[in-house]
C-alpha cells in the first residue's frame, strides 16, 4: 500500500452537513455541483497515489468574494476545503483526504495589471502560465518560470514550483512579490508590495509561497516579469555516459557561465521521445542547453560551454536561434513524461523530486541509476541539472504490488541518498502526501513541530487542504 493510501485510510472523513450543502446550493446556485463526474474530476490530480475519497461537492469561485463566502460557510462547519488550480500536480495536493468541498479557482483568470515600467504583473489565481504568456506577448517581457504543465499560476505560488529556467531566474519564490491572500477565517489580508524589495515585518508572502493550499488561499498574486533577451540560442549535445553529462553541467555551473537552461535526459529517456515523437535523437545520455543575453554574450556562452562539453566527451552538437529550431530541439525534454507513460501503456509513473548540491549531482545520480537498473523497473529520468534538481519516474503496473514495492523502496533510497548529500526530498514539487516522512526525515521533529504551531495559529480548525504537509492533531 502506498504512503498515501496509508495516509487516507487512517484519516476520519468529515461530512459536510446537509445544512452546509443547501448554504453552497444558496449562495452559489449552478456555481456549485455535487455531480459524480465533476466530483471525480476534482478528486484526482497527475499523483500515482489516487486512493482517496472524492470531494462532496465543487464550488466555482469567480471573485475573492466567492472565495471568502465560501471559506466561512465551511468554516462553521468544520469542513474541509481543498483549493484547485489546474490539477496538474503531482503529490496529491488536490485530494481530499478528509472529505469536503473543492474550491475551483480556474473562472478566476483575470489578469488585472501589467506594469511594464515596473516589469511586474497582478492576476488571478486561475490564470494559467500560457495565458499569462500570450497576454506578454509584444510587451518586451516574459514571465520565466515554466514547470512543464501548463499549470495555473496561484498553484504554482501554493506549491513553489520551478522549472527549467530556475538556474538563470529562479522559482516562484523569487518571482512572487506580494500575494492576496483569504485566510482560515475568511479575512482577507495582502503580503508585500510591487516594491522590489522591503523589510516591513515577517516575510509573510513567502510563508505562503509553498504552503500547499494549507495556511490560506491565495486570491491575487503580483510577480515579478524579466525583459525578453535579445538573442536567444538553444543546443543539444549527446555523451558517451551519463557521467560525462553531468560532470559536463557541474563544470558549466561552477564556471559562472549564465546559461539559461541546462536539462539532462537520460538515454532511455531519448528512447521513448524517439517512439513517441518520431526523431531520430541519438540514443545517449543528452544535454539540453539554452542561452539568453546579447548576440555576442550568447555566442560567447555557447562556444564555452560546447568547449567544456568536448573536454568530457561531447558529441552530435546540434544549435538552433530561430524560435521553432529551438522548439524541435526541446522537443525531446517537453515530451518526457507523455513519450515515458506511452511506452508502457496502463502504467503509472511514480515521480521523484530530489535536488542535491551542485558538487554532489554526480554521485547522487550514478549510484540512483545503478540502483533502480538492477532492479529492472522501467524508469526515464530527466533533470534540471544547472540547479541540482532531477526526477527519476518509474514506471509501475497499478496493479503490480512488487513493482510498487519496488518504486517505493527505491524512492526511499534515493530521498535518503540526497540528504545525506545536503539534499531536499523536494525540490519543486512539494510536500502533498507522499513526503511527509521525507519531511522530518529532512527538517527534524522541532522543525516540522514549529510548522504544525504556524498551521494550528493561523487554521485552527484544520480546514484548510488538511492532511498535506504533515500529520495535523
Amino acid at each position: 500500500m502506498s504512503l498515501s493510501a496509508k495516509v487516507c485510510a487512517n484519516t476520519a472523513v468529515r461530512e459536510a452537513t446537509p445544512g452546509l450543502m443547501a448554504a453552497l446550493a444558496e449562495r452559489f446556485v449552478e456555481r456549485f455541483s455535487t455531480a459524480r463526474a465533476v466530483r471525480e474530476q476534482h478528486g484526482r490530480d497527475e499523483s500515482a497515489y489516487v486512493d482517496a475519497p472524492l470531494p462532496q461537492g465543487v464550488v466555482f469561485a469567480r471573485s475573492t468574494a466567492d472565495i471568502v463566502d465560501t471559506v466561512r460557510l465551511v468554516g462553521a462547519h468544520e469542513v474541509p476545503l481543498i483549493p484547485y488550480g489546474a490539477g496538474s500536480s503531482v503529490e496529491g495536493h488536490l485530494l481530499a483526504v478528509q472529505g469536503g468541498i473543492s474550491l475551483d479557482l480556474s473562472q478566476m483568470d483575470r489578469i488585472l495589471a501589467i506594469h511594464p515600467e515596473d516589469m511586474t504583473v497582478t492576476v488571478q489565481p486561475g490564470v494559467t502560465r500560457s495565458q499569462l504568456d500570450e497576454a506578454l506577448k509584444g510587451s518586451g517581457l516574459f514571465f520565466p518560470i515554466d514547470p512543464g504543465a501548463d499549470a495555473s499560476l496561484g498553484g504554482m505560488c501554493a506549491t513553489g514550483a520551478s522549472g527549467t529556467n530556475a538556474v538563470r531566474y529562479g522559482t516562484m519564490k523569487e518571482n512572487v512579490l506580494a500575494l492576496e491572500v483569504v485566510t482560515a477565517h475568511g479575512e482577507v489580508i495582502r503580503t508585500g508590495t510591487r516594491a522590489r524589495k522591503s523589510s516591513a515585518g515577517y516575510d509573510l508572502t513567502h510563508l505562503m509561497v509553498g504552503s500547499e493550499g494549507t495556511l490560506g488561499i491565495i486570491s491575487e498574486a503580483t510577480l515579478r516579469l524579466h525583459p525578453v533577451p535579445e538573442s536567444i540560442s538553444a543546443a543539444v549535445c549527446s555523451f558517451g555516459s551519463l557521467d560525462q553529462a553531468v560532470n559536463t553541467a557541474i563544470q558549466v555551473i561552477q564556471c559562472a557561465i549564465p546559461v539559461a537552461r541546462i536539462e539532462l535526459v537520460d538515454a532511455n529517456t531519448v528512447r521513448m521521445v524517439n517512439v513517441h515523437s518520431k526523431l531520430a535523437l541519438p540514443e545517449a545520455p543528452m544535454l539540453l542547453m539554452e542561452f539568453h543575453g546579447s548576440a555576442s554574450g550568447v555566442q560567447e556562452q555557447a562556444e564555452a560551454v560546447q568547449a567544456i562539453a568536448k573536454e568530457w566527451g561531447g558529441q552530435a552538437f546540434q544549435w538552433a536561434t530561430q524560435a521553432e529550431d529551438r522548439r524541435r530541439l526541446w522537443t525531446a525534454r517537453h515530451h518526457a513524461y507523455f513519450a515515458a507513460i506511452q511506452s508502457h501503456p496502463g502504467c503509472r509513473a511514480i515521480s521523484t523530486d530530489t535536488c542535491v548540491p551542485i558538487s554532489r549531482l554526480a554521485e547522487c545520480l550514478l549510484e540512483s541509476t545503478a540502483e533502480v537498473n538492477a532492479t529492472g523497473l522501467p524508469y526515464f529520468l530527466v533533470g534540471h541539472v544547472g540547479d541540482g534538481n532531477f526526477h527519476f519516474g518509474y514506471l509501475v503496473d497499478p496493479e503490480d504490488s512488487r513493482q510498487w514495492a519496488q518504486a517505493e523502496s527505491l524512492n526511499d533510497r534515493l530521498v535518503a541518498r540526497a540528504i545525506r548529500l545536503g539534499g531536499t526530498c523536494t525540490g519543486e514539487h512539494g510536500i502533498g502526501l507522499h513526503k511527509q516522512g521525507y519531511l522530518l526525515d529532512e527538517a527534524g521533529e522541532g522543525s516540522v513541530a514549529m510548522m504544525r504551531a504556524i498551521k494550528r495559529t493561523l487554521d485552527p480548525h484544520n480546514i484548510l487542504n488538511p492532511g498535506k504537509i504533515f500529520a495535523f492533531d
